[in-house]
């Protein structure tokens, strides 16, 4: 059975295997380890410093594997274990399985490609979603044993990756009615100020006008956040069952930040049924 939605929405800080990481206790009573992972913990250096997860953002690729080493175990898991996608900021959902171990895990030409969130019910697999401002979603139907990770920056938002989530979910027997998701930190919706152009797409392709506030003459500010959880509340997870992190990327915090800080690494969403 879901928790109800109070004690659910709590998230606590943790160390883990010597990695910063940022949990939300109710999902562990669901049989799902999930993490966020801060920079603490890692061994990079300079802008990069300490734990960040992304190749190919000019990291030192080395001490990306080690980090990536580091997050794995603090799931009890091992680099092999993991399960990466080639982020392109759209909405394709992509189900994986245990011949996907390891996939993007140590290679980023590896990687599952183009595809902004994985899904699965295999219990050997870590998915993992990498992420420095964009929101971070994991979605699990527990009576199913089915499991997701979502990307959704603002392309993703407007093109409602969630719905492929739910949907890919579907076909592997889980059912919106039974799912739960946890929205990690991302962008605040107080900062984060766009154009027009782009407060309108996402506009249009929620179909939410709470999605964006006016900020002055031709800026708006978006609530990524805040459309995908109308989105999945829409898509049928019951309100009570997703659980906003709500927690912020941005300077000097402890997760990664793009808008705030370039060049910079990124942090990840690490989630596994539990063996």
């Amino acid at each position: 059975m879901v928790p109800d939605a109070p004690a659910a929405a709590e998230h606590e800080v943790r160390s883990l295997a010597g990695v910063g990481v940022v949990v939300w206790p109710a999902l562990e009573d669901l049989g799902v380890d999930v993490v966020v992972t801060t920079r603490q913990g890692g061994v990079s250096t300079g802008p990069y410093r300490s734990l960040n997860l992304g190749l190919g953002v000019g990291d030192d690729p080395g001490a990306v594997l080690e980090n990536r080493r580091r997050a794995a175990g603090a799931l009890g898991a091992s680099l092999h274990d993991l399960v990466v996608g080639a982020q392109v900021h759209g909405r394709t959902a992509t189900i994986v399985g245990s011949e996907d171990r390891g996939r993007g895990a140590a290679e980023g030409a590896a990687a599952v490609p183009d595809t902004d969130a994985l899904v699965t019910r295999s219990r050997d697999l870590v998915l993992v979603t990498l992420v420095a401002d964009c929101v971070p979603i994991v979605l699990v139907d527990p009576e199913a044993g089915v499991l997701a990770t979502v990307h959704a920056g603002w392309r993703g938002t407007a093109g409602r990756v969630v719905d492929a989530a739910v949907a890919a979910m579907s076909t592997l027997g889980a059912r919106p009615e039974r799912m739960v998701a946890g929205i990690g930190p991302a962008v605040s919706r107080d900062t984060y100020e766009v154009d027009h152009d782009v407060a309108e797409a996402v506009r249009a392709g929620t179909g939410d006008d709470l999605t964006a506030t006016p900020a002055g003459e031709g800026r708006w500010l978006v609530d990524l956040p805040g459309a995908n959880r109308r989105l999945l509340e829409a898509a049928g997870v019951p309100s009570s069952s997703v659980w906003v992190m709500g927690l912020t990327t941005g300077v000097r915090g402890p997760f990664y930040s793009h808008r705030a800080e370039r060049p910079c690494g990124r942090f990840g969403l690490l989630a596994r049924l539990r063996p």
